[in-house]
């Protein structure tokens, strides 16, 4: 593992690649599987103030009243993460949603740079599948979307910029 400044350092001589997923989606999720699903909350997230169980509001609440330095890694805004100074530090970023798509085009990246295949795309961490209504149904509250949109606001803009709330929303 690279610090992100460590990792932006290399970026002349190494390939990086990294995918991000849509905030309401990777919120619901963490959600579902860390509040709802485990019988014990992860030791960052109770840390956090995060409760079994606790309404989704809440959740939400907690989270965008956490500092960077104190949310867990499942809950940290993606451009935290992958960005150094306003800049972006891997070399290629793919989406979950269209994942499919971007794995291709990452292995021909990688091709035209005469680099390893990755091999087939693959599949872990697949809890919720494909049918992500769940999404819509925990944001029809505007205030809680409007939570999401400021506190992820940078990853919005990074990463989804091309997509209005409503498309995220919908999973569009």
């Amino acid at each position: 593992m690279l610090s992100t400044h460590d990792a932006r350092m290399c970026r002349g001589t190494h390939f990086s690649f990294s995918f991000v997923r849509n905030p309401f989606d990777r919120l619901v999720s963490a959600y579902n599987n860390k509040l709802l699903e485990l019988d014990e909350i992860p030791g960052p997230m109770q840390a956090m103030g995060l409760v079994h169980s606790m309404p989704f509001g809440s959740f939400l609440d907690v989270v965008a009243s956490t500092s960077d330095d104190q949310l867990d890694i499942h809950l940290l805004p993606q451009s935290t993460i992958l960005c150094l100074e306003r800049q972006l530090v891997p070399n290629f970023v793919g989406r979950l949603e269209t994942m499919d798509q971007d794995w291709s085009v990452l292995q021909q990246m990688l091709r035209r740079e005469r680099l390893p295949e990755l091999g087939a795309l693959p599949e872990k961490n697949v809890r919720r599948g494909s049918n992500h209504r769940d999404v819509a149904d925990h944001f029809k509250d505007p205030g809680l979307v409007r939570i999401v949109t400021e506190r992820y606001g940078d990853d919005l803009e990074w990463f989804y910029g091309h997509k209005t709330t409503e498309q995220l929303i919908k999973g569009v």
